[in-house]
């Protein structure tokens, strides 16, 4: 799809079906990027979307050339499993789809960091992609290199990300000590195998779990890159949080929120992005 004065965009986001009703261009969160493909010439119209209102959303995305979406893998207890057979259905009718689910999938994944362990920026990465997998090589590896993280594939806010380490047991069952990246999440102590039948939602709809070495240096921040198609076209510089037990201010005092965030244009120019 050519963008330019004949094109029509929606701009698909997930809320109720007042929301859908009311929408504007001006009245959401993505205001501006309304104003920005107006001053392109591009028309753009609100998609709001929930599941119950995938029918009707479906016939909205076939009148027009494309779609941006908006929508977190997962949302209180929502995932995205109606809304990506819908856009894969529109998408091979000649709807243009960004992100296309199957891109996401290949891309938006955590399963990329084990796919690409063997790069400059990899590390002891492990998959496992079942839940017996799980119970068979995950409690020696948690023996022989702890602490580790454990990141659900398809997830978003720290949801199914867990540091995890062995506590001195004081009987015969492994405790572990876990904490989630959510934030506001506090440290817990529970049996090894309590935690991991925990992680097992985390293999539904064929998904999986990447195991990675926890990383002492965390607090000092992370490094963000920032592409726009094939080049780099900024850098970013965070302090977070998540998987750093919480202050002895509470899990939701001001010390335990996240740093702020430096960004950088890339040599030669260009803009980073958030």
């Amino acid at each position: 799809m050519a963008i330019g004065e004949a094109a029509t965009l929606a701009l698909l986001w997930r809320g109720d079906r007042r929301t859908r009703r009311d929408a504007t261009p001006q009245n959401n969160r993505l205001r501006h990027v309304f104003e920005a493909l107006a001053a392109l010439g591009v028309r753009a119209e609100p998609a709001v979307y929930a599941d119950d209102m995938a029918s009707e959303v479906r016939e909205q995305l076939l009148r027009v050339d494309g779609v941006f979406v908006w929508v977190n893998p997962i949302s209180d207890g929502q995932d995205r499993t109606t809304l990506d057979a819908m856009l894969r259905d529109v998408a091979s009718r000649g709807v243009w789809v960004s992100a296309h689910p199957d891109v996401i999938l290949k891309m938006g994944v955590k399963e990329v960091l084990h796919r690409t362990k063997r790069l400059g920026w990899g590390t002891d990465t492990h998959l496992y992609r079942s839940a017996r997998a799980f119970r068979e090589e995950f409690p020696p590896r948690l023996q022989s290199a702890c602490p580790r993280v454990l990141k659900q594939n398809r997830g978003n806010g720290g949801q199914g990300v867990w540091k995890v380490e062995l506590v001195p047991a004081t009987s015969g069952a492994e405790i572990v000590r876990v904490l989630q990246a959510v934030r506001g999440s506090v440290p817990e102590d529970m049996s090894l195998g309590d935690f991991m039948t925990r992680c097992g939602t985390y293999f539904a709809a064929e998904g999986s779990i990447v195991d990675q070495p926890f990383q002492p240096r965390l607090p000092d921040g992370m490094i963000r890159c920032y592409m726009s198609a094939d080049k780099v076209v900024g850098f970013g510089h965070q302090l977070v949080k998540a998987l750093i037990p919480p202050p002895p201010e509470g899990p939701d005092s001001e010390a335990a929120r996240p740093g702020p965030a430096h960004h950088a244009p890339s040599i030669g120019g260009g803009v980073s992005g958030s």
